[in-house]
C-alpha cells in the first residue's frame, strides 16, 4: 500500500479514466460506458478489499481502523452515530471526493469512481460486513448516511 493519500490515489484514477471513459461514451454510449465502468470499479473494490483484509486485525474493528485512510487529508467530514463490533453507523457531512469528481467534470461517474466502491470493498474485506446507504452526497443528498452491520453466522 502507497503512502498518498486515498483522496490524491482517486484523483490520479479519474485522471486516467477520464478520456477512457469519454471514448467508450462515444463508441458505445453513456449507459453501457458506465454499466462496463461501473462493473471494472467494483471489481477492483473487492481486489482491494481482500488485499487490506490482511493488513488489518480482521472484524469490523479492522475495517474502522481501515476508514482512517479513507478520511485522510480531511477528504471527509464525519459525524460517527454508533461504533461497536457489530455496527458502525455514521454520516459523512463533507466529501472532498464528489467535490474534486465535480470540479474534474466528472460528477455524472463520481458515484461510480467513489460511492460503488464502498459495500464492494466489503465484500473482499470480509463478506460478513454489509453496508446499508440511502443517499449520497454525490447524489446530491445534504450527507451520506453509512449503516455496516455485521450480519451473524449461519
Amino acid at each position: 500500500m502507497t503512502d498518498l493519500p486515498i483522496l490524491e490515489q482517486r484523483r490520479i484514477e479519474a485522471t486516467v479514466i477520464k478520456p477512457i471513459y469519454e471514448e467508450m461514451v462515444a463508441e458505445l454510449g453513456t449507459e453501457r460506458a458506465q454499466q462496463i465502468l461501473g462493473a471494472a470499479i467494483r471489481k477492483a473494490a473487492i481486489a482491494q478489499g481482500a488485499a487490506l483484509a490482511g493488513e488489518s486485525e480482521g472484524g469490523l474493528r479492522g475495517f474502522i481502523s481501515l476508514f482512517e485512510r479513507w478520511k485522510a487529508g480531511d477528504a471527509l467530514e464525519v459525524e460517527v452515530l454508533h461504533e461497536s463490533d457489530q455496527r458502525f453507523d455514521f454520516n459523512i457531512t463533507r466529501c472532498r471526493y464528489a467535490e474534486m469528481y465535480r470540479q474534474m467534470g466528472l460528477g455524472e461517474i463520481g458515484h461510480l469512481l467513489s460511492c460503488g466502491r464502498d459495500g464492494a470493498f466489503c465484500d473482499g474485506y470480509d463478506p460478513k460486513i454489509r453496508l446499508e446507504r440511502t443517499q449520497t452526497i454525490m447524489g446530491g443528498a445534504s450527507h451520506c448516511d453509512f449503516r455496516y452491520t455485521v450480519t451473524p453466522d449461519t
